[in-house]
């Protein structure tokens, strides 16, 4: 491994132009869901924001990016849309706590949450 590569899982967090925006979901908390992202994950995985991610239609959007040695045995990127609650977020951050793609399996309620790339 790299010196500059962690260990753990990347998230990364759509925020532009529909993703985090206020005008389209008012009723969340986009920062909060950095913040409840990172309390939940660091230091073992790293949280990040983005540039439009281009899935606009299912904002708010978060691709999580296998651990190193994952992605290495073949594990893929998953990617998650309308992430707009509390419960969804956790259920996230609990399955990449336990390891994410490739180290932990997706439950059917997270499957529910899950899209296709663009």
């Amino acid at each position: 491994m790299r010196d500059d590569e962690a260990d753990g899982c990347t998230v990364t967090v759509c925020r532009d132009c529909c993703c985090g925006s206020l005008s389209k979901h008012p009723a969340v908390d986009h920062d909060r869901q950095i913040e409840r992202l990172r309390a939940a994950l660091a230091p073992a995985h790293r949280v990040r924001t983005s540039l439009c991610l281009d899935a606009c239609s299912q904002s708010n959007v978060l691709v999580v990016q296998p651990a190193p040695d994952a992605r290495r045995a073949g594990a893929r990127p998953v990617w998650f849309g309308l992430v707009l609650d509390d419960p969804v977020l956790d259920d996230i951050a609990g399955w990449v706590a336990a390891g994410g793609p490739g180290r932990a399996e997706l439950s059917a309620v997270l499957e529910l949450s899950r899209i296709d790339p663009p």
